[in-house]
């Protein structure tokens, strides 16, 4: 690695509610995609978070959702999603079946997703080894001898840059999908890709910003409908599909002490000084070119 040479950085963000919120929400509307038939012709179905913060709102306007008519009134077809339910069962694991402590000190981490060799520091502890036995080019020893030189001898000191992260805590989060029309056209149109997106099976994948959850889709596409209702209310035609969700969450997002990624490297070599070191004791002898008057440790 060339001495001004930044280092790689890991892209590695922590998984929240928010990462399983945005997953799922970019997979109902990029992967999803519905269309269907309005009176101006075969349109996208907008796709709306239900929440109701400012934040929310804007980013309908931002991605230019006409959802709204002049009058207020809510324009059909539309799809909405929400965050119906989040539960933690500890029967439910995923691959970390078992309770990783995280390591007792300030930084914590649990679990090591990356390992790398210190390049730099590996080679210092071999130059280090191969002085003390060949000298090198200027010493004492008559041999000479030159750093960095290949060895046959197998290197145990090996210095890994490692980095850790803490345990990922495992929910069950379930979405609420709610698919509202004017006409059975729309709805039939609008329904039936969630029903064969997933082919034979009611499983799928959701992903974000590196992660990975696993999604069920559950079985009963319930309908409210007010057809029958012969009264001048307005017809709307409305499904409503269950997903659950398999999601973790990584750390204790902003209001966590410890880093959500920690970086330490090992030890390769432990070294004990004698008591006389410590203490800084002169030699009783006359002290050679080698120890300038000092024990050796």
């Amino acid at each position: 690695m060339v001495a001004n040479e930044k280092k790689p950085i890991l892209p590695y963000t922590p998984s929240s509610l928010e990462t399983v919120d945005f997953a799922m929400f970019e997979w109902l509307d990029d992967i999803m995609n519905v269309f269907c038939s309005t009176n101006e012709g075969w349109k996208k179905v907008p796709c709306v978070w239900v929440a109701g913060e400012r934040a929310g709102q804007r980013a309908n306007k931002i991605r230019n959702l006409k959802i709204q008519n002049p009058t207020g009134a809510i324009t059909y077809p539309i799809i909405t999603i929400e965050r119906a339910s989040v539960t933690k069962d500890p029967t439910k694991k995923g691959a970390f079946y078992g309770n990783i402590m995280p390591v007792n000190d300030a930084k914590g981490g649990s679990i090591m997703i990356a390992r790398i060799i210190k390049q730099d520091k590996t080679a210092n502890f071999l130059n280090a080894d191969s002085a003390r036995q060949f000298g090198v080019n200027g010493a004492a020893k008559p041999s000479g001898g030159q750093i960095n030189f290949p060895s046959k001898k197998k290197n145990k000191k090996i210095v890994y840059e490692q980095i850790s992260v803490p345990m990922p805590v495992y929910v069950d989060i379930t979405y609420r999908i709610n698919i509202q029309t004017e006409y059975q056209q729309q709805m039939n149109e609008v329904t039936q890709p969630f029903m064969t997106k997933t082919h034979g099976v009611n499983q799928f994948f959701v992903k974000k910003d590196g992660h990975r959850f696993e999604c069920f889709m559950q079985s009963d596409f319930s309908q409210e409908n007010n057809v029958n209702n012969m009264g001048e209310d307005r017809r709307i035609f409305i499904t409503k599909i269950d997903i659950k969700t398999l999601g973790y969450l990584i750390g204790q997002g902003k209001n966590d002490p410890q880093p959500s990624k920690v970086v330490r490297e090992n030890a390769v070599e432990i070294r004990i000084p004698r008591e006389r070191t410590i203490f800084d004791d002169k030699p009783e002898w006359k002290p050679g070119p080698s120890t300038r008057g000092k024990y050796r440790s």
